[in-house]
């Protein structure tokens, strides 16, 4: 696996034996997280870049009103483009498990680093805050979220 950006943390769960190796092309490296829509994996591109990998739950999977919506927000979501946003590399909305794949930004939660660190200073909440307001203005400016 290709080593990640300085000062990126390790987050990742290894892959189990019930999770795929390989998912629209791109090799799976670990696990960063699951929720109630599907799981998202750690992967590479060719050139090596890492990216978020999000596959959809079989039970989704299944479902055709779930799977138009899926390929509506994928469509939605490529046409964001913003600093504070995670950028769209690829997807399969199509595949027999739908995915999608954004840039990866790697570092720590909020609640990772409150637990470590304690109340964070309010300068860096001010920052914080600025950028969610300008993450919200792109989605915004693309006609996104209502």
């Amino acid at each position: 696996m290709p080593p990640l950006p300085p000062g990126a943390q390790s987050a990742h769960a290894l892959l189990s034996a019930d999770d795929p190796r390989e998912i629209g092309g791109y090799r799976l490296h670990a696990r960063l997280g699951a929720g109630g829509m599907g799981i998202v994996y750690l992967a590479h591109t060719p050139g090596g870049r890492p990216i978020a990998l999000k596959a959809v739950r079989a039970e989704f999977a299944a479902d055709p009103e779930f799977r138009r919506r899926f390929a509506d927000e994928v469509a939605s979501a490529r046409s964001i483009h913003g600093l504070f946003t995670a950028q769209v590399v690829d997807s399969g909305v199509d595949d027999p498990t739908p995915w999608l794949a954004t840039a990866y930004v790697p570092g720590p939660s909020l609640h990772q680093v409150v637990e470590r660190h304690g109340p964070l200073p309010t300068r860096t909440v001010l920052l914080l805050v600025a950028g969610i307001a300008e993450a919200l203005q792109a989605i915004h400016r693309a006609g996104v979220g209502g």
